[in-house]
């Protein structure tokens, strides 16, 4: 069965591979105390800044997903308060997560099909860090990097955090428009759930220390002080770090990856578009995702279609929250080889 969900979504075929090479190696019962540890984190933050261009003055940080970043950000780097802008279900969480932490927490929230005006863009005075959901996989929206930059630019004084779980990997990304970058492994970077990363500017990290928030079992600052040194501050998952460590070993560089990522969704978006009972769930091209897809079509249809592509070893995401019966999602990742996109599109064609 080859899975398109948008996660967990199919790994990279070459896992078995690491698996036995990280046995052979040792690396299971590493200590996050050891040199081998040490140095393992230390490559894995080298290839970041090396295969997606991460800067070199960001810092690297493990976590358990995405979602644990959200109390981090909350408890560790905001002063005052946050203000969020998404248009789905994800975005809204992690503002609800915010909020219960810092109940002057704001938000603004789009429709799916609208992109964020800038220009009338207003912020207020006592939100000190502006949390942008650039990809949201839940109704397969994102947000450009223009955009993020132009938001930057036009409020210099806050902070802009990034949630990137189901981009990070699949497209380029331009680090230095925002502090704080956030995903997990599960999605583009083609690995098993269970480890999230975090990467950090140095005005970030500043601003942590700033707060000199500590006495959390994730307080910032104690995660800081340990990767100084290339450690965690708990023992981490040092089998899913090696296995970051392996996929970024073996992919090209990230522009490479976007070019490939960004033609093959412009395909199925034609293959879908041309078929009667399916339609886009996006309309708008400027804020529809470039990894995942989202299709809508009737109750019934959409039962009907994820039991055929099923029979024929092709398993489609389901819709997700209040989009569940009427859609489904295609995760267009990296790990998914161009022959398996094929096979799906070749399916949908027949529609």
């Amino acid at each position: 069965m080859i899975t398109f969900s948008p996660g967990p979504s199919k790994v990279y075929d070459t896992l078995p591979g690491y698996l036995q090479d990280a046995y052979d190696a040792g690396i299971l019962s590493a200590s996050h105390r050891s040199a081998a540890f040490m140095n393992l984190y230390k490559e894995t933050e080298t290839l970041m800044k090396e295969k997606l261009h991460m800067p070199d003055d960001y810092k690297l940080l493990f976590t358990s997903s995405a979602t644990e970043n959200w109390e981090i950000i909350t408890q560790s780097v905001i002063q005052d308060a946050s203000f969020h802008i998404f248009s789905g279900s994800f975005g809204k969480k992690w503002y609800e997560y915010a909020k219960y932490i810092e109940p002057k927490t704001d938000l603004l929230k789009l429709d799916p099909n609208d992109t964020i005006s800038v220009e009338s863009l207003q912020v207020p005075n006592h939100c000190d860090l502006i949390a942008i959901t650039q990809n949201e996989t839940s109704n397969a929206t994102q947000v450009s990097m223009d955009t993020i930059k132009a938001i930057g630019s036009k409020f210099p004084e806050k902070m802009i955090a990034v949630d990137t779980t189901s981009s990070m990997g699949g497209i380029a990304l331009d680090f230095s428009v925002a502090d704080i970058w956030y995903a997990s492994v599960q999605k583009c970077f083609g690995l098993p759930a269970g480890l999230g990363v975090l990467i950090l500017s140095p005005k970030a990290i500043q601003k942590a220390k700033d707060k000199d928030e500590k006495g959390r079992y994730n307080s910032l600052n104690f995660m800081l002080e340990n990767a100084e040194n290339y450690q965690t501050h708990y023992t981490p998952n040092v089998f899913g770090i090696y296995l970051l460590n392996r996929v970024l070993q073996d992919i090209p560089e990230i522009q490479h990856i976007d070019e490939v990522i960004r033609t093959r969704m412009q395909q199925l978006e034609y293959a879908v578009a041309m078929t009667s009972p399916m339609s886009l769930l996006i309309s708008n091209e400027a804020a529809r995702s470039s990894t995942v897809l989202a299709v809508s079509g009737k109750e019934e249809f959409i039962k009907t279609i994820k039991k055929s592509a099923e029979q024929v070893g092709l398993q489609l995401g389901g819709g997700y929250g209040p989009l569940k019966a009427t859609s489904f999602r295609i995760a267009n990742f990296p790990a998914i080889t161009d022959e398996e996109f094929q096979q799906l599109i070749n399916f949908i064609k027949q529609y």
